[in-house]
């Protein structure tokens, strides 16, 4: 892809200070593990930090079209070998690659999602992941169908009236989808600012 010189490389002041506290959760878990596909990208700022943090890792980047250019920038100025261009993938509309993976990762994308994405989401893990591969999703997430924080429901205020089918999502909701695409929860995990690291291995 042809990178325009002219255009200011994006930048997410979350990605930049959330980081280093997910990857302290995630580095144990990925030690063993060879290739991971990012749903929603975003920036790329994830992709290129957890790929120079964790260079046996092949990194494989995805995201809506729209953003593509911003992702090859962030990718094109870290100048590493192990962090792939991205493809296109909407969850719900666009054919998911032909590839299997080790880890399916993403960040901040399910509260992003309306339900059907998050269900397509889960509906079609098995057919890019290996067994016993990792699905790892960080966010908040509510409990019991209740907020976990003040913030969170004010957050969550925020992404409705912007968009009425987004909203954070509720955890059993998720882990029973995770359960019908024969994953298994392993980890639970309390991140900082009323966050969830949440991580499932396929059986």
């Amino acid at each position: 892809m042809t990178l325009n010189a002219l255009q200011t490389k994006p930048f997410a002041t979350s990605s930049e200070e959330n980081k280093q506290v997910i990857l302290e959760a995630i580095q144990p878990l990925l030690k063993e593990q060879k290739t991971v596909l990012e749903i929603a990208s975003g920036t790329g700022q994830h992709a290129v930090f957890f790929a120079e943090q964790m260079p046996h890792l092949i990194w494989q980047t995805s995201d809506l079209a729209g953003s593509h250019s911003g992702i090859c920038q962030w990718i094109h100025d870290a100048q590493l070998n192990n962090v792939l261009a991205p493809i296109e993938l909407n969850v719900s509309e666009s054919a998911w690659p032909q590839t299997d993976y080790d880890v399916i990762y993403s960040a901040n994308s399910f509260h992003i999602m309306n339900k059907q994405n998050v269900g397509d989401f889960f509906s079609h893990i098995s057919s890019v992941l290996k067994s016993p591969g990792l699905v790892i999703i960080y966010g908040p997430f509510n409990y019991n169908g209740k907020f976990t924080s003040d913030s969170n429901a004010r957050f969550n205020d925020w992404l409705t009236s912007n968009n009425p089918k987004s909203g954070i999502k509720d955890f059993e909701w998720c882990n029973k989808l995770a359960k019908q695409a024969g994953l298994v929860l392993l980890k639970d995990i309390e991140m900082p600012q009323n966050n969830r690291i949440l991580v499932w291995q396929k059986q």
